[in-house]
């Protein structure tokens, strides 16, 4: 695949990746009625405040994401929805989103079917939210979110090339469910048995410098940030919504959730301040692992970069990863663990459920959201 205004041969990936996200996002748009393209269609990203800090607005949460929900289409504009998400993802990646939005009945089968979020159904498939911002094609900026419960998939476009494909989520709940012939469905389970081999071969002294704490944090520590910064603690619960509930019930049942998980994770303020995240990476080094546990953690790196085609993620110096995880290494215990290096922060939890609800989030404190790249290109237009 060539541009004619290139020089010939194959297109960077970048280039390649854009090009097949633009054609889905303006099929998609082009089918969309007034209304609908209303709400999915806002201004390029660096346009318009409000747009601008609608971008940077992210959840993991069963809340509104913003956009038009998948389940509030009819099946040809879910069917171009969700060719733009497989756009955008490795098929590995699509698999894994597929698969996340489609537990959302499973969940609704754990919970009895009787969750009440004050709408019509509690657990609902169709509640991942699609929106363009800006033209998608070969010049200016444009970009997309994709969202819902455990999904949160954030891409910008500059000049005709992916730019950032972070802050990146994915999480399961159930995190375990049976199959028939005794078979598991575990859509993250390489994420979190990688993890795990990894820090029960370390020795005792490489351990005592990768365990942080004997507990873990009921979340990952940046929860839903826009931007991460030096000494972040853990966000709660009722913070990670779009907005607080108005209805009392809502209100103090979510607020009751929260207290109820920092009172199992056993974390006080002096351990939350331990687990803080930082610019200087906590853990234990790469250069410290022997060759087998360095080929353990390039397969986890990939675990997570590898959500994304082939040639977006930014480059990555392994010897600068540090590793560090909290709580107990057995099986089925609560646990969570980071992996850290310059442009990269990586967190995982499964606490929650009796260890049965896992998030996991890909960013880059640098570039997420591409906010550097919009930069530059202001610079050189605009300046």
């Amino acid at each position: 695949m060539t541009r004619p205004d290139t020089p010939a041969g194959p297109v960077p990936a970048p280039v390649a990746v854009a090009d097949r996200m633009a054609a889905a996002a303006r099929v998609w748009l082009d089918g969309l009625d007034p209304d609908q393209r209303a709400v999915a269609h806002w201004p390029a990203p660096g346009t318009d405040p409000e747009s601008d800090a609608e971008r940077l607005r992210w959840y993991y949460t069963p809340t509104d994401h913003g956009g038009v929900p998948v389940g509030a289409q009819r099946p040809a504009q879910q069917s171009r929805a969700m060719q733009l998400v497989a756009a955008g993802t490795s098929t590995a990646g699509y698999v894994t989103v597929a698969t996340i939005m489609g537990l959302e009945n499973v969940l609704d089968h754990v919970e009895d079917f009787a969750v009440d979020w004050g709408r019509e159904r509690g657990r609902d498939p169709g509640l991942y939210h699609l929106r363009v911002f800006g033209e998608p094609g070969p010049a200016g900026v444009w970009g997309w979110r994709f969202g819902g419960h455990h999904v949160s998939l954030n891409v910008l476009v500059v000049d005709g090339a992916v730019r950032s494909t972070t802050p990146c989520f994915l999480g399961a709940d159930p995190a375990t469910s049976p199959l028939l012939g005794g078979g598991l469905l575990r859509p993250l389970g390489r994420v979190e048995d990688l993890a795990r081999e990894l820090v029960r071969s370390l020795s005792p002294e490489a351990a005592a410098r990768a365990v942080l704490l004997d507990r873990a944090p009921s979340d990952i520590v940046g929860g839903n940030r826009a931007r991460i910064s030096d000494g972040d603690e853990m966000v709660l619960l009722p913070d990670i919504w779009r907005g607080h509930f108005t209805e009392r019930r809502l209100r103090d049942r979510v607020t009751a959730m929260s207290r109820t998980a920092e009172e199992a994770s056993g974390l006080g303020a002096d351990d939350h301040r331990l687990l803080a995240l930082t610019t200087e990476p906590k853990g234990l080094p790469a250069t410290a692992l022997d060759a087998g546990q360095r080929e353990i953690l390039s397969s986890l790196l990939a675990a997570y970069r590898g959500r994304v085609p082939d040639g977006l993620a930014p480059p990555l110096d392994e010897d600068a990863v540090h590793f560090a995880w909290a709580g107990p290494t057995e099986p089925g215990a609560p646990h969570y663990y980071r992996l850290q290096a310059p442009r990269l922060l990586l967190e995982w939890d499964d606490t929650a459920r009796g260890a049965d609800h896992a998030h996991s989030v890909w960013r880059d404190p640098e570039t997420d959201f591409g906010l550097d790249a919009l930069t530059a290109h202001r610079a050189a237009h605009h300046g």
